[in-house]
């Protein structure tokens, strides 16, 4: 008889993964994503019929496909009742269980990332798996400060009593499965690398279980908590209404005089090329978000730009695609494109434009005196080491601190050169000099 099979579908833009569940007949699904595309062909591939999808939680990075995709197959959709949400459901609580074939699911609250946070134990015989949603992930916890300042405190206590209470429900070779962890932002403290782990490993190595003081466990926890996202604030009221379905069209490239129109009116152009080709060339009042190369596109585009404005994707047809497909995910919906790679070609009359892009040697070498060091990291990253003289405002706060920037010729640089590059086209596009630092931080060069 076939066991338990969990098939991982991961989402590593935005440091995520969804789970199908299977017992090779039918299938649970687990915090599913808004593209559910991707869910049906790991369903057909394996065989099996979706008859139940369940939320950890109402997610905070992403919005959710689990209305839409349980409506297609006609499946039970698993919410706690406590969470109040929009749309029809079935409730699930602490304790209960529900029979997926062969596949026991049984729900522990664990609140901590939210206060309606749900895990799932799954069982089938002898083997078990547990997904954790935002509760506990590989090496941490997720974050407890995405509902409101004045009850993070409490939520992180009871992160660190959930956690204890789950790892008691499954046997210590019990697989576990968490939605966050991956690079998310809804991750905390020292989340590893992993990519898989058992109770037992993590019994052994996440702070969250071996710290026997559960005062010093928030205080470090509190106290490592850094900036997230802007968007998230338009999550989890989207995710309670229950979002509608992704339209993952890609629209007729825009006419080149449209194009020109919406960059001399102010519009938000986005070229998804890669930061080096931008900074050789680009057309003049467009910003760089580089698509690919294990960016974090699709955070850092909703983080950075106005909520809620008409976007223009500018790139090959290839990344443009996926782009539509990734910004979907967080509710930016319907994104007109110009297609093509060749800037001069793409609008009629807009000047064609670049910027220096250098490494540090060059920078420290031709840096004048009145020059301005712009550091664009985190407020803890600049904190922990920095150049000096160096100015910081994180990126995802330069639009709205445009006006801080010391005149002169500006050297923008981050840890990388990915939000540096984001940077450098923001600071043009705002008629600043520029020049890209584009290189990976180093600690010699701080003080």
């Amino acid at each position: 008889m076939k066991t338990m099979d969990v098939v991982v579908i991961e989402t590593p833009p935005l440091g995520d993964r969804s789970y199908l569940v299977h017992d090779g007949q039918v299938a649970l699904v687990i915090d599913p994503q808004r593209d559910t595309d991707r869910v049906e062909t790991a369903a057909a591939e394996a065989g099996v019929r979706i008859t139940h999808v369940a939320e950890t939680h109402l997610h905070n990075d992403y919005l959710t496909g689990g209305l839409v995709l349980a409506g297609a197959h006609g499946a039970w959709y698993l919410v706690n009742p406590a969470a109040a949400v929009g749309f029809e459901h079935r409730p699930i609580a602490d304790g209960d269980t529900v029979q997926v074939g062969r596949l026991t699911v049984k729900a522990v609250a664990t609140p901590g990332h939210t206060h309606h946070h749900l895990s799932y134990v799954v069982t089938d015989g002898d083997q078990q798996a547990v997904f954790s949603g935002g509760s506990l992930l590989y090496g941490s916890v997720g974050r407890t400060d995405l509902v409101a300042p004045e009850d993070t405190e409490q939520l992180t206590r009871d992160q660190y009593t959930s956690v204890r209470r789950l790892v008691k429900e499954a046997g210590p070779e019990a697989a576990l499965y968490p939605t966050h962890g991956f690079g998310s932002f809804c991750s905390s403290g020292p989340a590893s690398g992993a990519h898989e782990s058992t109770i037992a490993q993590q019994l052994e190595t996440n702070h969250a279980l071996t710290d026997p003081d559960e005062d010093h466990f928030v205080r470090e926890l509190i106290a490592n908590l850094t900036a997230y996202p802007s968007y998230y604030a338009h999550m989890a009221p989207a995710n309670i209404q229950g979002p509608g379905p992704a339209d993952l069209t890609v629209p007729e490239s825009l006419d080149p005089a449209e194009l020109s129109r919406r960059l001399e009116d102010g519009e938000w152009v986005v070229d998804l090329r890669n930061r080096v080709a931008f900074a050789s060339s680009h057309l003049q009042g467009s910003v760089s978000f580089e698509y690919g190369r294990g960016s974090s596109f699709t955070a850092y585009l909703g983080w950075v730009l106005p909520w809620g404005r008409q976007l223009t994707l500018v790139g090959g047809r290839t990344d443009v695609e996926k782009a539509i497909r990734d910004l979907s995910r967080i509710g930016i919906d319907s994104p007109d494109a110009a297609l093509g790679t060749e800037p001069e070609a793409l609008a009629v009359g807009t000047a064609v434009v670049s910027y220096p892009r250098v490494g540090w040697e060059e920078m420290l070498r031709q840096r004048s005196d009145g020059d301005v060091v712009l550091d664009v990291r985190r407020t803890d990253e600049y904190d922990a080491g920095h150049l000096a003289g160096a100015v910081n405002i994180p990126l995802h706060e330069l639009l709205k601190r445009m006006e801080e920037v010391p005149g002169g010729k500006v050297w923008v640089h981050c840890e990388s050169g990915y939000r540096s590059g984001v940077a450098a086209s923001l600071l043009q596009r705002a008629g600043r000099d520029v020049v890209h630092v584009d290189a990976k931080f180093r600690s010699q060069t701080t003080s």
